[in-house]
């Protein structure tokens, strides 16, 4: 995992925690909760390619 992925997963999670509570004050609580979970999406699609691989070195470490 580099760097530049954490970095991008800290301004993704500044982000939404702005927007919603921009969203929040201003009373559009469901808009709030999907730019939240618009923001988890994000950052799991980023993230599944290395937990793939992490699954993939257990397995062959486990099948030596």
């Amino acid at each position: 995992m580099n760097i530049n992925l954490i970095f991008k997963i800290a301004a993704v999670g500044i982000l939404v925690s702005v927007l919603t509570q921009v969203l929040r004050h201003s009373g559009r609580e469901e808009q709030a909760f999907l730019t939240s979970f618009a923001g988890l999406l994000l950052v799991l699609f980023w993230i599944l390619p290395y937990v793939q691989e992490l699954f993939e070195t257990i397995r062959k470490l486990f099948s030596l």
